[in-house]
């Protein structure tokens, strides 16, 4: 009975135990909902209240343009009448005018026509007195007398008849003021189109008129409204890529990029007409204003650089602003200087053509003239210390040659880019290597390649090769340019030809970093090809 009742008891306090858990569990869960609920609760109250906060704000900014509407319309209104009364006053005083010209030529005419009748009575007084004397005279029966008063009649009445200035005076039979007419409808056709005037339609550039050269770019545009347009106004950044854009919550709030002061550009701390949606990087939108014609030449750009153009279009009413185009400048030219070609190069004479010559030794050596025994090199007459450049190689038929850059202290007497102070792509006969400081890099090239693509971006630090026939990237060098560089070229047999100041093709405007076709082995130069150093 004793073990029975425990057992009981045990039971009981297991059942109530659990009971207990159960309701212990159900209120922790409750509690985290709760816990839940309000956290979630919280979250959305603040949003509704950020919300809220939001549309108050664009609620407030709607108000006070509601405000300013108001304030623009009565303004506007009130210029509207003191146009109209200035144009009433204009036509009142050009009716007095027009008036008072009209009766001083009524005076004259009337004047000139008076003393012309004075002249017809007078002479018709005189030709009546002697019609009456002839005609006395013809009933004069007595011969005698008939013929001594008709002698002297007879020669006034012949004298009369032959002279028209005596009897009949100068009239103008024209003179009726019938040649004056009052057409005013070219003045009611254009007040007939009165209206209030509204900015100009946004130009348009043409990018086919478009002309550059290494430094300049002319920029042609066209618009719609060319009659109703003051003046324009250019605006110009170097197009930095994606940084050139930003969100349009940016442009919301009006936050636009701080022009710099140039030689030719203006600058102000705003820029209110830039384009919206675009922003550069450095904060350098140049301005030039008060352009006339429909077309402007910008001068000291970078060479082989992309820009942005903007063309705003201003009159009294406003201003609008162009599609954003992109023009670039084309790259510095440059021909190869022969005070530097080795001794047995032949140059041709526009200085772009550069072969092999063992006949021609009569050059004198001089510290700067390339010099190697198993190499020909020559360089470029320009040295590059700044801007993006781009040129192109001609290889025709040549296998063996070394084409890149170099520091004007990199030695004359060896292969380029066996050295720190040049950077080089080479071919040696079926094989490609890029190279400098005697380290090279295999590059999967076609072997059909015969034209190479050379862009220095010296502001960025970069050289890259390409295959432009294939649009194909095929090394990059990332370089710390501490000197100006200097194209250079080297043969070993056939001959190169230069193709400088080329805008770079689009397909390498801005490429992102792509990888090149190169694999990090064993060189052939150094197993086995010792020749081509």
């Amino acid at each position: 009975m004793v073990n029975r009742y425990f057992q009981d008891r045990i039971k009981l306090r297991i059942e109530i135990l659990s009971v207990y858990r159960k309701k212990n569990c159900e209120l922790q869960n409750l509690v985290l909902v709760n816990i839940t609920f309000k956290q979630t609760l919280e979250m959305n109250l603040t949003n509704l209240v950020k919300r809220n906060s939001e549309l108050e704000n664009q609620m407030a900014k709607l108000i006070q343009i509601c405000q300013q509407v108001e304030v623009n319309t009565a303004m506007h209104e009130a210029k509207l009448m003191e146009e109209c009364d200035e144009l009433v006053e204009i036509i009142q005083q050009r009716k007095q005018m027009i008036a008072v010209k009209i009766k001083e030529t009524k005076v004259m005419k009337l004047r000139k026509l008076a003393q012309q009748v004075a002249n017809c009575r007078q002479c018709l007084e005189r030709s009546t007195v002697l019609i009456n004397q002839a005609e006395h005279i013809l009933k004069e029966n007595d011969q005698a007398r008939f013929l001594q008063s008709a002698k002297n009649i007879a020669e006034r009445v012949a004298m009369a008849t032959a002279s028209s200035q005596v009897l009949i005076p100068d009239i103008n039979f024209n003179d009726a003021f019938e040649n004056f007419a009052l057409d005013f409808s070219r003045e009611k056709k254009l007040l007939e189109g009165l209206d209030y005037l509204t900015a100009p339609n946004p130009p348009s550039i043409r990018e086919e008129l478009c002309t550059a050269s290494h430094d300049t770019i002319t920029v042609h545009w066209i618009s719609d409204d060319e009659f109703s347009i003051s003046s324009y106004e250019l605006q110009y950044t170097i197009f930095t890529g994606q940084a050139n854009f930003i969100s349009k919550s940016w442009c919301s709030w009006g936050l636009w990029p701080e022009i710099r002061k140039c030689k030719e550009a203006v600058s102000c701390s705003r820029l209110a007409g830039a384009p919206r949606g675009l922003y550069n990087s450095v904060d350098s939108w140049m301005i030039v204003p008060n352009i006339k014609q429909n077309h402007y030449t910008v001068h000291g750009l970078q060479s082989g650089t992309r820009y942005i153009f903007i063309v705003k279009a201003i009159n009294q009413a406003g201003s609008r602003n162009s599609e954003p185009t992109r023009l670039k400048t084309n790259s510095q030219p440059f021909k190869l200087d022969p005070k530097m070609t080795h001794k047995k190069l032949k140059i041709s004479n526009d200085g772009l053509q550069m072969e092999k010559d063992e006949s021609s030794l009569k050059k004198s050596h001089t510290p700067e003239r390339f010099s190697g025994t198993g190499c020909y090199g020559a360089a470029g007459n320009i040295f590059i210390d700044s801007g993006c450049h781009y040129w192109e190689v001609v290889m025709g038929s040549s296998t063996w040659y070394a084409i890149g850059i170099a520091y004007k202290s990199a030695p004359k007497n060896e292969w380029i880019g066996k050295n720190a102070s040049s950077w080089v792509f080479s071919r040696c006969n079926s094989n490609f290597v890029v190279r400098h400081n005697n380290k090279e890099m295999l590059v999967d090239v076609p072997p059909q390649l015969k034209r190479l693509g050379v862009l220095l971006d010296y502001d960025n630090n970069m050289l890259s090769f390409y295959d432009p026939a294939n649009s194909l990237h095929l090394h990059t060098f990332d370089v710390t340019f501490i000197l100006p560089v200097c194209p250079t070229f080297t043969i070993w047999n056939k001959s190169l030809m230069i193709l400088s100041g080329l805008p770079a093709p689009d397909f390498i405007d801005y490429p992102e970093r792509q990888e090149c076709n190169c694999r990090p082995q064993e060189s052939p130069y150094v197993s086995g090809m010792k020749a081509c150093h």
